[in-house]
């Protein structure tokens, strides 16, 4: 067929019809042009032959059919991972004055092929059936594509992901710390309650992250918490080869749909800008609770294969005794926290979650602090979690040691106060400074007007003003607090008497 190179099933064809037929004839019959016919006789090595030959486009002698047989099959049978442009440059030193970069193509054409035919076996990936019920899989992903601020400040965190294989059905809440045993017993615990049911078979990667940085024996003890978990929930915990991402699939490939989904609610919500993280967490639970409403049917199928909740939850927390100093407060895991002083001196019991610590003295619980986390500057140093309610008692009558607070910037409870002080210590001595940003603070935690008072200052600085204290003491000042006498008649003694005496006449 004219414009269509011939076969080799054609050319031995009309080779073979040749010995009875003449030339005309025999091309005819076999499908093709008389001159195709004396070229096929004028050389006889096949088309497929001819076409490895020559390089596309042209009919130019082929640069690789030197190199071909004697160095680069030996480079790929004694190194089958090097890659065709690595193959490349080394032919390239080899042979200073031999350009191969037009050969590039057909270089990586021809050892895909080398490889289909000679190469190693390659891993085969078996398809899996997932009976409803059956597997549930757990795994975390960074946030940080999805550009989510915090009141304008970037907030790196992650996401806990779980879905049930067989319904789609999911999970995710956002995580504050990295990947731990902590932030994995508290996502699978909520997603198992929300969801009412357990699957038989929990998977996860093989959970080095959760494990990094810790010692042998900690690394045990938490290897046997998680399956002493497992085993509250009867579940049977699996996990995936570590570097094999295919082997937890099911959670890989979901991870990229709920990026998608929740990347375009954001767009449509016109701003990844959140006042607080509790905004973004339920923001993320509208968007995932929108997608399980479309998995309803499926969900409704496995749920008759779950098995029941246990009858409580099991732990999902670490725990720590911590003594608080006379510094108002205690160090935990490189962070220093500030609690009520009335504490100072006692021993308390933490429960260290992902979000959240909750302290308790005596078995009692007193109080819950947010979590802080370690900074990111190796040895020395350390964050600070601070309430100024709980040392504004004291620095009220030492104001001077604001000055030099070691945590004095996280003492401010807002960017309005921090600023309120910077504006202070510019114009200001240090001891007057002192005097009045202490006396805003107590003024803030006396009369309750927090957010009050820091929209007051903002309008006074922004007026290139200072706070007068004075001033804002009677603006705040709420009323009922004043002192009122309270005046007390006391009756005569004797009027007890005639009392007496009418009750014993009306007997």
């Amino acid at each position: 067929m004219p414009g269509r190179p011939i076969t080799d099933q054609q050319q031995r064809y009309y080779m073979s019809l040749r010995q009875k037929h003449p030339q005309k004839a025999a091309a005819a019959m076999a499908g093709f042009s008389t001159s195709t016919g004396y070229r096929i006789e004028k050389d006889p090595r096949s088309p497929s032959e001819r076409r490895r030959e020559r390089r596309h486009g042209g009919g130019r002698p082929d640069p690789l059919a030197e190199l071909w047989d004697k160095e680069i099959v030996p480079l790929l049978e004694s190194t089958p991972g090097l890659k065709p442009i690595s193959i490349l440059g080394e032919l390239e030193q080899r042979h200073p004055g031999l350009d191969l970069t037009p050969a590039r193509r057909t270089l990586e054409r021809r050892i895909r092929l080398w490889k289909a035919e000679h190469g190693p076996e390659r891993e085969v990936i078996f398809r899996q059936n997932h009976p409803p019920g059956r597997q549930g899989m757990s795994d975390f992903f960074d946030a940080r594509d999805l550009k989510v601020t915090i009141s304008g400040n970037p907030t790196p965190h992650l996401i806990y992901h779980f879905a049930l294989v067989y319904s789609g059905w999911e999970h995710a809440e956002v995580v504050l710390g990295g990947e731990s045993f902590t932030a994995l017993a508290c996502g699978l615990q909520n997603a198992l309650w929300q969801l009412g049911g357990v699957p038989h078979e929990h998977r996860t990667d093989s959970l080095s992250a959760a494990f990094a940085n810790l010692e042998q024996d900690a690394q045990e003890d938490l290897r046997t918490r998680y399956a002493a978990l497992c085993a509250d929930y009867q579940m049977e915990p699996t996990r995936n080869n570590r570097g094999i991402a295919h082997e937890n699939g099911s959670i890989e490939s979901r991870h990229g749909h709920l990026k998608d989904r929740l990347d375009q609610a954001l767009q449509l919500r016109g701003t990844r800008d959140f006042a607080a993280i509790e905004d973004w967490r339920t923001f993320l639970a509208q968007v995932v609770g929108r997608h399980n409403a479309r998995r309803r049917d499926a969900l409704r199928i496995e749920a008759e294969h779950l098995r029941p909740l246990p009858s409580r939850r099991s732990c999902d927390y670490d725990e720590a005794t911590v003594l608080v100093t006379s510094s108002g407060g205690f160090v935990l895991r490189k962070v220093f926290y500030t609690v009520p002083s009335r504490l100072i001196g006692h021993s308390l019991r933490a429960r260290i979650f992902d979000d959240r610590i909750d302290l308790y003295l005596a078995g009692q619980p007193i109080e819950t602090l947010p979590r802080g986390r370690a900074p990111d500057r190796g040895r020395g140093g350390h964050d600070h979690v601070v309430n100024y309610r709980h040392v504004i008692h004291s620095l009220r009558t030492k104001p001077h040691a604001l000055a030099n607070l070691v945590y004095r910037n996280k003492l401010f409870p807002r960017s309005e106060y921090r600023r309120c002080w910077d504006a202070l210590e510019g114009a200001l001595p240090k001891a007057a400074a002192c005097r009045i940003m202490v006396g805003l603070l107590w003024l803030a935690h006396d009369q309750a007007c927090e957010a009050e008072l820091a929209a007051t200052l903002t309008g006074i600085l922004d007026g290139q003003g200072l706070p007068d204290l004075k001033d804002l003491q009677e603006r705040f000042q709420r009323p009922g607090n004043e002192p009122v006498d309270v005046v007390v008649d006391i009756p005569q003694p004797d009027t007890y008497d005639d009392l007496l005496t009418a009750r014993e006449m009306a007997a």
